[in-house]
């Protein structure tokens, strides 16, 4: 794959990890949306959940440091000891599809997602820790196999009560040894190579500003305004994925 990029390509896909970090820094979600219409011309659909969920490690972890103050580390550990047995799961299950498969899933996602998370955010402060556990098995599998499915961790943490920067630093935390699962669960089966820890590098170093930057501008922006751009982007970018991918499988 790296003989076969660009520069130009290299600069694109540097510039949309930055701006998509800042945008996920300051509305909790946005990085694994808003990158796979952009990656997946470049990389192709099997390698876009390899290289996002390797590079969320930087992503994740800068933007854990940024707002750590505000981190609910008990809800955090909830989630995710429920989570990482059936990430692991998910991610295996993804190694397994088809580069059409892959393109149609990913597509299909992020078009359901954007309701799922305004549907969930209604039941604000109303999703006990029972429900919240039983949830995050479903998030788990949903997160390994997929891209940009931090949206629905989102809304489950606002469920739960959880709101502002507190949701940003706790989806921070719970999202990072997630990616460490999913990141183990790829290089095992063979879908990180060489090329593809090069792409992730490159997002995951533009992504760190990023996530400095969304911390002074949080204070100043609306989360809902943000909410409102990326859903529209989120349902045009997931439509033209599920387009390619039944023209993949035709």
């Amino acid at each position: 794959m790296a003989a076969d990029v660009t520069l130009l390509q290299y600069a694109f896909v540097a510039l949309t990890a930055f701006l998509a970090s800042v945008l996920g820094g300051v509305a909790g979600y946005g990085t694994g949306l808003l990158l796979p219409p952009v990656l997946i011309p470049i990389i192709g659909a099997e390698a876009v959940v390899p290289v996002i969920g390797l590079s969320a490690l930087a992503t994740n972890g800068s933007r854990l440091i940024a707002f750590r103050q505000h981190l609910d580390f008990r809800r955090a550990a909830l989630v995710g000891v429920a989570a990482l047995p059936t990430t692991a799961l998910g991610a295996y299950g993804y190694t397994l599809l088809s580069g059409a498969g892959a393109m149609l899933l990913i597509g299909a996602v992020l078009v359901v997602l954007v309701p799922a998370r305004r549907l969930l955010a209604r039941r604000r402060g109303h999703l006990s820790d029972a429900g919240l556990a039983l949830a995050s098995g479903g998030y788990g599998l949903l997160v390994g196999g997929t891209s940009g499915s931090g949206v629905f961790l989102i809304s489950l943490l606002l469920s739960a009560g959880l709101s502002g920067m507190a949701v940003i630093a706790t989806d921070a935390a719970i999202s990072l040894p997630v990616g460490v699962v999913k990141s183990a669960v790829f290089l095992w089966q063979g879908a990180l190579p060489l090329s593809s820890w090069i792409m992730a590098g490159l997002i995951g170093l533009c992504a760190i500003p990023g996530a400095f930057l969304a911390r002074r501008l949080t204070a100043g922006l609306s989360l809902a305004a943000h909410a409102w751009i990326l859903d529209a982007v989120v349902l045009f970018g997931g439509a033209l994925l599920v387009v390619q991918g039944l023209y993949g499988l035709i």
